[in-house]
């Protein structure tokens, strides 16, 4: 399609589109490079504390970040200002009349950019891959249920988590798409996506129900969690990918609806001038972000202390057994090894994210005994966030340092120290 063509040359030409290319190549191994230089882990992403241990937790921390911020950022600048340009410029008419129809533009336009997007998002999770194996390496990776995955089990499901981001970030580029063509105005049009991004985050932090969560566009970017579950779950999965084509549908179907309509033979229009299309863009928003808070209880509580406890119990289970065999102190092959969790939220909340606490009680009884061993209470301060991961910390005079030295004289990192794990919370 020879619009397309010209609309990719002019993004190349462009020098936000390669800045973003050095920032998507050279981000990473710059974070690499200073998380080897230091001893602290950015602990609270998930699989932050191993980005020392295994290079693959190094790539899926970029992924949680470009998941925030990176993406929304990438589809605001190739596409915000995509159509509002040729506003400013006053060059449509020139365009449309150089044997270009306005479908043929607008489709060019659209898919320069949404291809574009993408390919940066490729190039974004090939660098950090490169980069966390490169400085670190292609070490085993412990997922959600405390199992340790060989190194190629792992690169295929951080492969995989990588493309399931695509479609959320395509739906945000089309969503930017449609900011710059109904507002006309290039700032509005690269800030858009990077504000809804803004509001989806502060949404998360309130609500308890999974409705207006699941329905939002960042909620996507979450889809991967369950692939380091056991049993795996793929339910916020296929969610996900209709909410993310409703979305782009939608933004596509709206800019093209606003777009044919407009005269383009006419005399140029002359800025829209005045204080009073603000100010009721604004007040609509409010409106709405005010809407979408209250609605955040609708629906469903995916984050129950039964889904908590069945998550967390048989992880705990598993690094404790994995603790042991680090030190030294393997538990008994006929030992009966039972744990009885109790976990309850804060400030008597039985359900939804926020703070928790979850006690382990650790029963050891011992081949012909009839009463246990040890009955050891452990707790845990649990963090769960909406989409149902969670975050247990537990302090060293329950379960020993964050760093420990095994049987072969290294240090390692005490798998009990900070447990990551997600729930299904559909």
């Amino acid at each position: 399609m020879s619009a397309a063509r010209t609309e990719r040359r002019k993004l190349v030409a462009q020098l936000p589109l390669r800045l973003l290319i050095v920032l998507c190549v050279l981000g990473p191994l710059v974070f690499a490079v200073l998380l080897k230089a230091q001893s602290g882990t950015p602990s609270d992403a998930l699989f932050g504390v191993w980005v020392h241990t295994s290079g693959y937790a190094v790539s899926l921390v970029v992924l949680g970040f470009a998941a925030n911020w990176g993406f929304p950022i990438i589809a605001g600048v190739l596409a915000g200002d995509l159509f509002a340009g040729e506003d400013r410029q006053g060059t449509w008419k020139t365009i449309l009349i150089r044997s270009r129809t306005l479908e043929e533009v607008f489709a060019g336009k659209a898919l320069a950019a949404i291809g574009f997007a993408v390919a940066l998002g490729v190039t974004l999770g090939l660098a950090s891959l490169v980069a966390g194996l490169s400085v670190v390496g292609a070490h085993p990776l412990l997922d959600f249920a405390g199992r340790e995955l060989a190194p190629v089990h792992v690169l295929a499901l951080v492969a995989l988590s990588w493309l399931i981001c695509l479609p959320p970030l395509v739906a945000y580029t089309s969503l930017a798409i449609l900011f710059s063509v109904a507002s006309r105005n290039g700032i509005i049009g690269v800030l858009g996506p990077i504000l809804v991004a803004l509001v989806t985050q502060l949404l998360d932090l309130i609500g308890r129900g999974i409705w207006v969560h699941t329905l939002l566009i960042g909620s996507a970017f979450d889809a991967w969690h369950g692939l380091f579950a056991s049993p795996a779950f793929f339910g916020p999965l296929l969610v996900s990918e209709v909410v993310c084509l409703a979305w782009i549908a939608g933004s596509l179907g709206g800019a093209w609806w606003i777009l044919e309509r407009r005269d383009f033979t006419g005399a140029a229009e002359s800025p829209r001038e005045g204080w009073q299309a603000p100010v009721r863009i604004a007040l609509g928003a409010t409106a709405l972000i005010a809407f979408l808070a209250f609605a955040s209880n609708w629906g469903p509580v995916g984050v129950t202390a039964r889904r908590l406890t069945a998550s967390l119990a048989p992880e705990f289970r598993r690094l404790t057994s994995l603790q042991q065999d680090l030190l030294g102190h393997p538990i008994p092959a006929d030992a009966r090894y039972r744990i009885l969790p109790v976990c309850s939220g804060r400030a008597a909340k039985r359900e939804g994210p926020g703070d928790w606490t979850c006690t382990m009680n650790v029963y050891v009884i011992l081949a012909g005994d009839t009463q246990p061993l040890t009955d050891t209470p452990i707790s845990y301060d649990v963090s769960v966030e909406y989409n149902g991961c969670y975050k247990a910390t537990s302090p060293p005079a329950y379960v020993g340092q964050a760093d420990i030295q095994d049987t072969r004289g290294q240090i390692v990192v005490n798998p009990l120290v900070t447990i990551y794990g997600c729930l299904d919370i559909l």
